[in-house]
């Protein structure tokens, strides 16, 4: 199979057109200003569906860069069991583990080679894990932002369930996805603002995200999306999961509603060609924008160097989030372009 069909397969798996269906098959639950008892929406804002024929018009006619077949990360890292105070290990692309008051949290987890619902196609990883599965330590909780391949891995759910029988939480409806490949992984699920006991001292809340939905061509957005906040003795943590910017009201929503985190864990990459990708990925410009909109003191750029998804040269990301930085220069932010085998630590 050529370059050329690989990835228009890949898209079609992964960035699918709006697909018709009779009912929502993963969540049957009240009206709400976001659901409309078949598919979730954002109220007010743009469509972040694409027709077949901008899906084809971006395949056919976008001439992605070239990434190297590796792209250097460290790995083998052995973390330890138990972290007082703040530790994030950069897995790779947006999976993350957050040790905290001796909690240890994976986010988004992906160890597949491929994000892809096939063996044989679709993107391939550039780097491996930082973190091999079998030298995790104890994981007591598994969150997954969305059904996105690049986000949410079954296989590896079920792994890390046969292994350490975490709490797995997710937004509404994911579930059933999670259960129709895992069935054995018990999922809690919630909707927006729901908030989550991990510990005596760590919470999971799951906050909106300006994203949507799929695992193939008939699913659009049956299954809610959103990012995480975690509150622990450290301070507040942000993670987006995947967002666009649109009007940036939520950030400011998640500011009022729980205050301004330490660290804004945001998506630097697979966002061009913007006129695509602009209402469901953030460019680093935007992230460094949320960053300041949410009062972060930190920001860590993920999503990036691990699978080509979009067509920016794997490098670019970090490089517009040094540039950004300077052109914006906010006086009481940092940020970071974080690679597989990073360690961000309080």
């Amino acid at each position: 199979m050529s370059e050329a069909k690989d990835l228009l397969l890949s898209a079609l798996t992964i960035k699918n057109p709006s697909g018709a269906f009779l009912a929502n098959r993963y969540y049957a639950g009240p009206l709400t200003d976001h659901f409309d008892g078949k598919q979730f929406y954002h109220p007010g804002l743009p469509s972040t569906d694409k027709s077949l024929c901008d899906l084809l018009r971006w395949k056919l006619f976008s001439r992605p860069a070239r990434w190297p077949d590796t792209i250097e990360a460290r790995s083998g890292l052995r973390p330890d069991a138990r972290v007082e105070g703040l530790r994030i290990t950069a897995i790779g692309h947006s999976s993350l583990l957050i040790q905290t008051a001796g909690v240890n949290i994976l986010v988004d987890p992906v160890w597949s080679d491929r994000t892809s619902p096939f063996t044989w196609t679709g993107p391939m990883r550039h780097n491996p894990p930082a973190v091999s599965l079998t030298d995790l330590p104890p994981i007591h909780a598994v969150l997954v932002t969305h059904n996105h391949y690049d986000h949410m891995d079954t296989a590896t759910i079920s792994a890390l369930w046969h292994q350490h029988k975490p709490t797995v939480i997710s937004p509404l409806g994911n579930d059933a996805v999670i259960r129709k490949d895992a069935p054995e992984v018990q999922v809690q699920t919630g909707d927006w603002w729901q908030s989550f006991t991990l510990s005596d001292q760590v919470q999971a809340t799951i906050v909106p995200a300006y994203h949507w939905s799929a695992r193939n061509l008939g699913d659009r957005r049956l299954a809610l999306w959103g990012g995480f906040i975690l509150d622990t003795p450290a301070g507040t943590i942000y993670c987006a999961g995947d967002t666009a910017y649109q009007d940036g009201k939520i950030f400011t929503e998640i500011r009022s509603r729980r205050g301004a985190p330490l660290v804004a864990i945001l998506p630097i990459g697979a966002y061009d060609p913007r006129w695509f990708m602009s209402t469901q990925h953030t460019n680093p410009d935007e992230a460094v924008q949320i960053a300041i909109d949410i009062g972060a003191k930190h920001l860590l750029g993920v999503h990036w160097a691990t699978f080509q998804l979009t067509d920016e040269p794997w490098e670019e990301p970090a490089q517009l989030l040094d540039a950004a930085m300077r052109d914006r220069n906010p006086q009481s932010l940092t940020a970071q372009a974080v690679r597989p085998g990073d360690i961000w630590e309080v």
